[in-house]
């Protein structure tokens, strides 16, 4: 789970919708995560492994992407697909990452060794969409500190999360972005708040 992927993958709370043509078919999927060279896309649609498709969606707000892709990769009903972009389009696809991370929309998380150290990185939205991501890092992966100078939005869940972190598993909180510090304040105000959010099974 370490992040080398040259371009970081954005999961979403609500996943935003995209229309996709193939084979003279227009048909709906759900965008499962999305990065600068791609998307997975859950959809019925009967999409081939090397075939081309077309891509038309907004996240939360944008201006409308239409763009051509190739898909790589099946799982049931999840599809890779790699995007065919210009330059236009990648603007787009930046603007529209960008926007949705500081809306607090959509996060990133990604684990990185630093100094002998393995930080977990959180931007954009830290709530229960990050849960299953969250919990994979701290029990499979291995997490020494807690990078959240990127939050833009934090909820009940996601201090539950960084609760557990501390708390179960000896995590380190490090920088914090000023949302996430008062909120995290606030709980801690309250004797045993945090712990009461902490849900069986975290």
């Amino acid at each position: 789970m370490l992040e080398q992927r040259r371009h970081q993958r954005i999961r979403f709370g609500n996943l935003p919708r995209v229309s996709i043509g193939f084979g003279g078919a227009i048909g709906e999927g759900l965008i499962e995560n999305l990065s600068l060279s791609g998307l997975m896309v859950r959809t019925d649609m009967p999409l081939e492994i090397s075939h081309n498709i077309g891509c038309e969606f907004r996240v939360f707000g944008s201006p409308m992407i239409d763009v051509p892709a190739t898909v790589v990769s099946r799982v049931g009903d999840l599809f890779g697909v790699r995007f065919q972009t210009g330059p236009i389009n990648q603007i787009l696809i930046d603007d529209a990452i960008s926007s949705a991370l500081a809306s607090g929309n959509a996060s990133i998380l990604a684990v990185r060794e630093l100094g002998g150290k393995k930080i977990m990185r959180i931007t954009g939205g830290l709530g229960n969409p990050l849960r299953n991501d969250f919990m994979h890092a701290l029990t499979r992966v291995g997490v020494d500190e807690i990078d959240l100078e990127g939050v833009t939005v934090v909820d009940q869940a996601g201090l539950a999360l960084c609760s557990v972190a501390c708390n179960r598993h000896g995590v380190k909180l490090g920088a914090q972005s000023p949302c996430f510090a008062e909120a995290w304040k606030q709980a801690l105000a309250v004797p045993g708040e945090i712990e009461k959010m902490e849900t069986p099974g975290l």
